[in-house]
């Protein structure tokens, strides 16, 4: 659905830049577009292959296993099989801890395998719904991604937006969950 949109919009841009006769500004933004795309990638490879290298780092000496011990307890409660998977609980531990950093790209290898460990049956139960809702909202304490771009684009101070990212981020996940529940309990009894 997504490729229909965006080749609506660029159908539209074509014909509007035809239509007021500037085709040379179009041609300019898309080649101007196109190189901060390449910016914007380069800049990024760098923080994401650092975390995902502590990430492999943090697994080979057991850290991932002790913050699914420290984490259990949250988990448990929103991923009751997490009590009966170690496997689970430490890639969901993994992940979160991801999201908290900010790694949001380095977390999605370790979100799609908890989610494969989650699928019963190919078919989205309540727990990988929740797994998906806090995916998306992505708790962060660090928003590192958000900062290597700033930082990227010639900002002084990237982590000035640390606490409208921290309340932001709350308050989606917690919506998000609460709507997973929500829904979870009306589709069961429907």
């Amino acid at each position: 659905m997504m490729s229909w949109i965006y080749a609506g919009m660029l159908l539209v841009s074509v014909l509007a830049a035809v239509h007021s006769h500037s085709g040379a500004a179009l041609s300019a933004a898309v080649l101007e577009g196109a190189g901060a795309g390449v910016t914007l990638a380069i800049t990024l490879a760098g923080p994401i292959c650092l975390w995902s290298g502590v990430g492999k780092l943090m697994d080979r000496v057991g850290i991932t296993h002790m913050l699914s011990v420290c984490l259990g307890p949250l988990l448990h409660r929103v991923f009751p099989s997490a009590r009966t998977n170690s496997a689970l609980a430490q890639e969901l531990s993994g992940n979160l801890c991801a999201n908290l950093l900010g790694l949001g790209n380095a977390a999605t290898p370790r979100g799609i395998r908890a989610a494969r460990l989650l699928t019963r049956d190919d078919q989205a139960n309540d727990e990988l719904c929740r797994l998906i809702v806090l995916n998306t909202a992505s708790i962060q304490l660090i928003p590192t991604s958000v900062a290597a771009i700033r930082s990227g684009l010639g900002c002084r101070t990237p982590f000035d937006i640390l606490p409208a990212v921290w309340i932001t981020s709350l308050c989606s996940a917690g919506m998000g969950l609460a709507a997973a529940w929500i829904f979870g309990k009306l589709w069961h009894h429907a």
